[in-house]
C-alpha cells in the first residue's frame, strides 16, 4: 500500500510573533521510495554498485519524467535521483508529492527527515581507553591498521590537525560534502567529527597514543550543513558515496570501515536508511553506530543504530560500568538485545579543532574504538564478511552484564585482541589480490598476485576462480595458504573491468576485486588549418600541419605530401620530421598555367607502424574578368547623344587593365570614352553623338574589352530615330 506521511513537523515559533496562515499547496521536502529494490544477494559479487545504478536508472525513469514536466511549471525545485536506496529525494508542491504517492511504481513518500548535530560532553579526566580494549597488544603484534581506510559520517574533518592532516588519504575521492558547501577540502565547524576521528586514528602527537589504529587513513562525508543539520537527502548521498567514492565501479577505492557517530530520536524503529546499510555490508563494511545517548531508561535505542543491519555500541566508563546516559535496549527494530557491543565513552581524550585537544564523553566516542578495532581487525585477516566482522567483535567482547548479550552492555566491552584470537583459532581462510589495478595496453596480457591467508588452523583446499573477463590461475588450487598468480587476457577496447576473485574451500567463500584498464596504445593525430586554400593560378598558398601527441607518445613523426599533379604546382613541407609533437608549414606553389579548378592532396605523418594522413583541397582560380554594359539598349533622335556604363568586374585575382573599344554605330555617329582603360575594375562611360546625317534605324553594338591575351565581348542596341 502506498502511503504519503507527513506526520512530524518541527517549528520555531518566536513569541509574541504573528502566527501566518500555511500557503495552500506548500513546499515539502521528500524522499520518493520505489517499490523495486535490488537484494544484495542476487548481485553479483563486487557489482553491485552497478546493478544498484542500473536498476535505479530503470525503475525511476517514469517519476523522473513527471518531475521535470513539473519543475517547468515550478512545482519542482530540487530533484536528487538515489541509488543506494531505490528513491528520489525532492523539493516538491504538496499537490506533486501527492501525485508522486499514487504512481504505481512508487511504495511511498515520505518526508525528509532533518537530524540534528550530535554534541559532546566536556569532562576533565583522561581515562586509557585505548589500553582497555587491548590495541596496544594488537600494535606490539604489528597490527596498527596499515593500508585500511576508515571513514565517517558525521560535521566533518579539521584537515589542519597535526594528528589527522597527515592521515588522510588524500584525493578527490576523500572528501565529500553532499550539502555543497565545503566541497574541495575537509573541514569541520563543529568539532565532532574530528573528535571521533581522533578516537579512530589518532597518533602520540599530544604526548598520548590517542587512537586505535594510528596507522590507517581516513576520508569523510560531511553530512551535517554548516547549521548542523543533516536531510534525508544527504545521508542517502554520503552513503551512495561511501560505496564508490570516485564514482567508477570498476575501482575500489570504498573504505574498509564506516563510522556513524549519530543518531535520530529514540524508542522508535526507522528503516529509513536500511536499504544503505544492507548495500554497505553486502560490500563488506560493517556500518559501525552510536548507540544513543538517551539512557537510562530501557527501550531508548535509536535508528539507525537499532536496524538490523547495525552494530550498535553503547557507552562505558573506565571501570567497565555502563554511562548511565548510553541508551538501552530491547531494539525497537529487531526486538533483540541493544546495544550489540559497548566501549569506553567517558572523559575520552582525542583530537579537536583548531589543533587542540579536549576530553569528551558520549556514545558517540564509543563507536569509534569499535571502528578503530575493525581496522586493525582487517588488516590482520583480509576479506572478512560484514557477519564474521561482527561476530569476532561479539565473541571477543568482555561479558560485562548478566551472562549473554543483555540490554545494557550488549554482548560486553570491546576487546579487540580477543576477537583476533578468535579469528585465529576458528579456521578460516581470506583471499587478496594484487595490484588493486593493472594497466594494459589492448589484447596485452595482465598478471596479479592472488594470496589465500589462512586463520584460525584453516588448511582445507581453496579453489580459486575469477569472473568479469577469462583468466587463468596458476596453480588453480592453493592448499591452506599461499599464493596463485592470475593471468587475464585484455580485451581490445579500452576500459575498466571489474574482476572478481573467489577462493571456495567447502561451504566457505570469500571474493576479492580487482580491476583491469585497457589503455589505449601511443598514438599521435594529424591535422591541418585550414583544410582549404582558395588561390589565383600563378600564386602560392601555406597550410598548416599539426601533429599532436596521445597516450604517451613521443616518437618522431615524418611529413610527407602527395597527390598534387606538377601541372598545378608544386607542395613543399618543411620540417619534414617533428619530435613527438609540433607544427610544420605545407606551401604550395601553383603553376601560372594552372587550369582553374579544385584540387586534393594528401599529407601522411609516419611513425613506426603509426601512420595518419590529412586530406588538403586547393582551389586554383585563373585570372579574368567579366564586363556589363546598361542599358542594353538606347534609343535617340538625331542630333542627340546616346549613353552607355561598361563596368568592368575582377575574377580569379585579377589585377590587369582593360582597354575598351566599341565597333558597328552607324555612319555620322560618333563614339567617345569616358574612364578608359579600366585598371582592375570600375566602370567607362560610352557616348554616342549623333548628327542630322545620321542614318535612321537600329545598328549592333559591338564592346570589345581586351586585357593582354584575355578578350570579352557584349552588344548593345542603338535606335536612331
Amino acid at each position: 500500500m502506498r502511503s504519503l506521511a507527513f506526520g512530524v513537523v518541527v517549528a520555531l515559533v518566536v513569541p509574541g510573533s504573528a502566527v501566518a496562515a500555511p500557503p495552500a499547496d506548500p513546499f515539502v521536502d521528500v524522499i520518493v521510495v520505489l517499490k523495486s529494490q535490488v537484494t544484495p544477494a542476487a548481485a553479483t559479487p563486487g557489482r553491485l554498485e552497478k546493478a544498484l545504478r542500473d536498476h535505479a536508472d530503470a525503475t525511476q525513469r517514469g517519476a523522473r519524467e513527471l518531475l521535470a514536466v513539473r519543475r517547468k511549471q515550478g512545482l519542482v525545485t530540487s530533484v536528487v535521483p538515489l541509488w543506494i536506496t531505490n528513491a528520489i529525494g525532492a523539493r516538491v508542491r504538496s499537490s506533486v508529492a501527492a501525485e508522486l504517492a499514487r504512481r504505481p511504481e512508487v511504495r511511498e513518500v515520505r518526508p525528509s527527515t532533518t537530524i540534528q548535530a550530535p554534541a559532546t560532553d566536556v569532562a576533565s579526566a583522561v581515562e586509557p581507553n585505548v589500553a582497555q580494549v587491548n590495541a596496544p597488544a594488537m600494535w606490539d603484534l604489528g597490527y596498527r591498521g596499515q593500508d585500511m581506510v576508515v571513514a565517517s559520517m558525521d560535521t566533518g574533518v579539521d584537515i589542519s590537525h597535526p594528528e589527522l592532516a597527515s592521515r588522510w588519504r588524500g584525493g578527490t575521492n576523500s572528501w565529500y560534502d553532499p550539502n555543497g558547501q565545503h566541497p574541495s577540502a575537509p573541514v569541520d565547524l563543529a568539532g565532532h567529527g574530528t573528535q571521533t576521528m581522533g578516537v579512530m586514528v589518532g597518533g602520540d602527537g599530544g604526548g598520548s597514543s590517542i587512537g586505535v589504529a594510528p596507522d590507517a587513513r581516513w576520508i569523510a562525508v560531511k553530512m551535517f550543513n554548516d547549521r548542523g543539520q543533516a536531510s534525508s537527502t544527504a545521508i542517502h548521498l554520503g552513503y551512495q558515496w561511501l560505496l564508490d567514492p570516485d564514482g567508477n565501479p570498476a575501482t575500489a577505492d570504498a573504505p574498509n570501515v564506516v563510522n556513524n557517530s549519530w543518531t535520530m530520536s529514540a524508542g522508535t524503529c526507522s528503516l529509513e536508511f536500511q536499504p544503505d546499510l544492507r548495500n554497505l555490508r553486502a560490500a563488506g563494511i560493517l556500518p559501525v553506530f552510536a548507540a544513543g545517548n538517551y539512557g537510562p531508561v530501557a527501550g531508548s535505542s535509536a535508528s539507525p543504530a537499532n536496524n538490523a543491519e547495525a552494530m550498535a555500541v553503547g557507552s562505558v566508563d573506565g571501570s567497565g560500568l555502563i554511562d548511565p546516559y548510553s541508551s538501552r535496549g530491547p531494539s525497537a527494530c529487531t526486538q533483540s538485545a541493544y546495544p550489540q557491543l559497548v566501549a569506553p565513552g567517558t572523559d575520552i581524550r582525542t583530537t579537536d579543532l583548531y589543533g587542540g585537544y579536549l576530553d569528551v564523553s558520549g556514545t558517540s566516542l564509543a563507536a569509534p574504538h569499535v571502528a578503530g578495532a575493525l581496522a586493525l581487525l582487517l588488516q590482520a585477516s583480509p576479506g572478512l564478511s560484514a557477519d564474521r566482522q561482527q561476530s569476532a567483535l561479539q565473541v571477543g567482547a568482555m561479558d560485562l552484564g548478566p551472562p549473554g548479550a543483555d540490554n545494557d552492555y550488549g554482548y560486553g566491552r570491546l576487546d579487540v585482541l580477543a576477537s583476533y584470537n578468535w579469528l585465529r583459532s576458528t579456521p578460516d581462510f581470506g583471499v587478496v589480490v594484487s595490484p588493486a589495478t593493472a594497466n594494459v595496453l589492448p589484447g596485452g596480457t595482465a598478471t596479479y598476485n592472488v594470496t589465500v591467508g589462512a586463520s584460525g588452523g584453516f588448511s582445507g583446499n581453496v579453489a580459486l576462480s575469477v569472473s568479469g573477463l577469462p583468466g587463468s590461475f596458476d596453480p588453480q588450487v592453493v592448499a591452506g595458504a599461499g599464493s596463485s598468480t592470475l593471468t587475464v587476457v585484455a580485451p581490445a577496447t579500452a576500459g575498466s573491468t571489474a574482476l572478481v576473485v573467489t577462493g571456495s574451500s567447502g561451504a566457505i567463500s570469500h571474493s576479492a576485486t580487482a580491476t583491469l584498464t585497457v589503455v589505449p596504445p601511443p598514438d599521435f593525430g594529424l591535422s591541418s588549418t585550414p583544410l582549404t586554400r582558395t588561390v589565383a593560378a600563378g600564386a602560392s598558398t601555406a597550410y598548416t600541419i599539426a601533429v599532436s601527441p596521445a597516450n604517451g607518445f613521443v616518437g618522431d613523426v615524418s611529413l610527407a605530401a602527395a597527390g598534387l599533379s606538377s601541372a598545378v604546382g608544386t607542395v613543399a613541407v618543411s620540417p619534414v620530421v617533428l619530435h613527438g609533437s609540433g607544427s610544420a608549414q605545407v606551401n604550395v606553389v601553383t603553376s601560372a598555367s594552372a587550369p582553374a579548378g579544385t584540387y586534393t592532396f594528401t599529407v601522411s605523418g609516419s611513425s613506426g607502424s603509426l601512420s595518419h594522413q590529412v586530406t588538403l583541397t586547393l582551389v586554383v582560380n585563373r585570372p579574368d574578368f567579366g564586363i556589363a554594359v546598361s542599358p542594353a539598349s538606347s534609343t535617340v533622335t538625331r542630333g542627340q547623344t546616346a549613353t552607355y556604363t561598361v563596368n568592368v568586374s575582377p575574377a580569379g585575382g585579377f589585377t590587369g587593365s582593360v582597354t575598351l573599344k566599341v565597333s558597328g554605330q552607324p555612319s555620322n555617329a560618333t563614339p567617345t570614352w569616358t574612364g578608359n582603360p579600366v585598371t582592375t575594375s570600375g566602370n567607362a562611360v560610352l557616348k554616342i553623338r549623333t548628327t542630322s546625317g545620321t542614318a535612321r534605324g537600329t545598328s549592333t553594338l559591338k564592346i570589345t574589352a581586351t586585357s593582354g591575351t584575355l578578350t570579352h565581348q557584349l552588344t548593345a542596341t542603338l535606335v536612331v530615330r
